[in-house]
């Protein structure tokens, strides 16, 4: 009796939603896959492109995994890890952003039987680690290194990773063409590390052919006062001056106060302002200056100044491109004009101001420094230009990580059925469960030349069982051979030269294996609605008051009449 009196214990606020056990887990499992069934199509040379319309109204039009992902705005908790693996192989390695998400779901579903069928999910994860770290050593024995070779040679084996990055992407009919201009990006800055040392200038129109890579720096003519076409547009050797100050006359801040007792001081006070400003600007000319950038306003009296004198200027530069040109003419940002010496000055060979399409551009090429370059890109649509620019971006973060670790393995899938093969024969050598878990694990490898046969429209069953037969070979002569998206057969993909660097295989296995055993680690999710709800109700109420209050005391020192 005693037993039946005892009052329940109520640990969690009322309305808390909480959902935990074996269902819990199945659910998570279910949501992820569900996100990655959205970029599951974009994967490859032959992959779809998704338009997304946001709450703005900006569409979007993109085949990056972390672009769509970001842009998914996905509320389910467990499904925002796959989000966050997605937006770290692109901060990290710029491409593969599709592969990780998918690998990731693809382990989660291969896990999911082993779930319902009671498998503790620590089981599961231990084999899951195990057989990561294996796949992550043997894409390391597997990767060639390009290191030691030629200038050329290097150069044509970094195109050759750029193509196949930019083959699955909107610009992929272009991408010999691209490839090279990215490398050649790529090297211009040489050891720098800062990625906004490669500037992309958008310009609708033309076509991408059109597109074209400057040796140096290139941004937009500036807002610009009259005076300012009666300036010479081109020249030879120049000395560059940068300045991060006014040149205008200044209306005094703060409300100054001057009192008077003589009219004609007035005069003098005018003649001051002006002598201050004509003082600078005779400065800037003096320090032997032909170009003076500033990233503030330039004002019409001294555009017209330094037109008069052969000098070009431009005003309201932004701060990345006047750091580019610092960084590739060897200048240095001032900020004043005193005592202007030649060591702060930059200089490039030739500077000039160029039409592309309805645009003007001043372009500044043959930098002594050269550790910036620019790719202006052109073509039709606006969002065409903003997918493009996506793309390139994957590209040069792709080419950066290659020539810092300068080992590439076969892309096309041809490296995650070699290292499914490997797995499963390695797990012939265990006894007990996880022998099953790894087993699991080397089928959803397959997943990546499972889709890229799906997408193209290839019978991936007929595929796959001819990469099976040839990686199973005993002589390791199929260890290199992926899927042929041409012929809808199988080919020696690094034969073709379907590279990529060996650090976006490795990143993407290790990623996916941690967000597949984060996922299934997790088997409470507690979520309190109520608390939301009542910083919401206490945040209307003391609008609330705050309202009424100013309601009756209306009209109070207002003057108003007495009735």
């Amino acid at each position: 009796m005693a037993s039946m009196l005892q009052p329940q214990i109520i640990l969690l606020k009322e309305g808390t939603d909480t959902s935990q056990g074996k269902p819990q887990l199945v659910s998570n499992i279910n949501a992820c896959t569900a996100v990655a069934d959205v970029v599951r199509t974009t994967l490859g040379p032959r992959g779809m492109d998704k338009l997304i319309h946001d709450e703005k109204g900006n569409t979007t039009i993109s085949n990056d995994g972390a672009t769509i992902m970001k842009l998914l705005d996905i509320i389910h908790p467990a499904a925002k890890i796959l989000v966050d693996i997605a937006k770290s192989q692109d901060s990290e390695v710029g491409d593969g952003t599709t592969t990780v998400v998918l690998l990731a779901a693809e382990f989660l579903k291969e896990a999911k039987p082993f779930i319902e069928d009671g498998v503790h999910p620590q089981n599961l994860i231990r084999s899951y680690r195990t057989a990561g770290l294996l796949a992550i050593e043997k894409v390391k024995e597997l990767a060639v290194s390009i290191e030691g070779k030629s200038l050329e040679e290097k150069k044509s084996l970094l195109a050759k990773c750029a193509a196949t990055t930019l083959s699955s992407k909107l610009i992929g009919g272009e991408k010999d063409f691209f490839a090279s201009m990215v490398v050649d990006a790529v090297l211009a800055i040489g050891n720098d590390d800062r990625l906004n040392m490669v500037g992309v200038k958008k310009v609708p129109g033309g076509t991408m052919r059109d597109s074209f890579l400057v040796d140096g720096v290139a941004f937009k003519k500036t807002f610009s006062y009259a005076g300012f076409e009666q300036q010479p547009k081109k020249f030879v050797n120049p000395k560059i001056l940068l300045l991060n100050i006014e040149l205008e006359l200044k209306s005094e801040k703060e409300n100054a106060e001057i009192r008077l007792s003589d009219p004609s001081q007035y005069q003098s006070i005018v003649d001051a302002e002006w002598n201050i400003i004509y003082d600078k600007l005779d400065k800037c000319v003096k320090s032997g200056a032909k170009i003076i950038l500033s990233r503030l306003a330039i004002g019409d009296l001294a555009t017209q100044y330094f037109a008069d004198r052969d000098v070009f200027c431009a005003g309201r530069v932004t701060e990345e491109d006047l750091h580019r040109v610092a960084a590739a003419t060897g200048g240095t940002i001032q900020t004043t004009v005193n005592n202007v010496i030649d060591e702060v000055l930059g200089s490039c060979e030739i500077f000039e101001e160029r039409q592309v399409g309805n645009e003007r551009f001043n372009i500044f090429s043959g930098c002594p420094l050269g550790q910036t370059a620019t790719i202006v890109l052109r073509g039709g649509a606006d969002q065409f230009i903003e997918e493009a620019e996506r793309s390139l971006h994957d590209a040069i973060m792709i080419v950066r990580r290659a020539v810092k670790n300068s080992t590439v393995v076969a892309g096309g899938g041809a490296i995650d059925m070699e290292i499914s093969r490997y797995l499963r024969q390695h797990a012939r050598t265990i006894a007990g469960k996880s022998q099953l878990f790894i087993n699991s694990y080397a089928k959803a490898l397959e997943i990546i030349p499972r889709q890229l046969c799906d997408n193209a429209g290839f019978d991936a069953t007929d595929v796959l069982n001819k990469l099976r037969q040839k990686h199973a070979l005993p002589s390791g002569e199929g260890a290199l051979y992926g899927v042929d998206i041409n012929t809808g057969g199988i080919a020696d993909s690094f034969a073709n030269f379907v590279w990529e660097p060996a650090v976006v295989k490795i990143n993407a296995i290790n990623a996916a294996t941690e967000a597949a055993c984060l996922v299934l680690s997790v088997d409470e999710t507690v979520k309190n609605p109520k608390s939301e709800s009542a910083q919401g109700e206490a945040a209307a109420s003391a609008m609330g008051g705050r309202g009424r209050g100013g309601a009756a005391f209306r009209g109070r020192g207002r003057g108003m009449r007495r009735r």
